[in-house]
């Protein structure tokens, strides 16, 4: 990943955090309903862990959360 892109990705994992608790879910279910593992969207929400994830991966977990994908990409 780009260093200009770190904080934006680091953001994004944050706000995938937010909404996840926020619907009720554990990483585990998650990681379950996107059809991914539970040590990769840990690393994505993960602060300090440089990981980006795909376009795909992104709008399955606002479909699953019922998030516009907009909403993880917002400053």
């Amino acid at each position: 990943m780009k260093e200009e892109h770190y904080e934006l990705c680091r953001q994004v994992g944050l706000k995938i955090a937010y909404y996840r608790k926020l619907r009720g879910f554990t990483q585990e279910q998650l990681a379950e309903m996107i059809d991914k593992s539970t040590a990769s969207l840990g690393a994505v929400e993960a602060p300090n862990v440089n990981r980006t994830i795909s376009l795909d991966t992104l709008f399955d977990i606002a479909k699953a959360l019922d998030v516009p994908a907009y909403k993880f990409l917002e400053e």
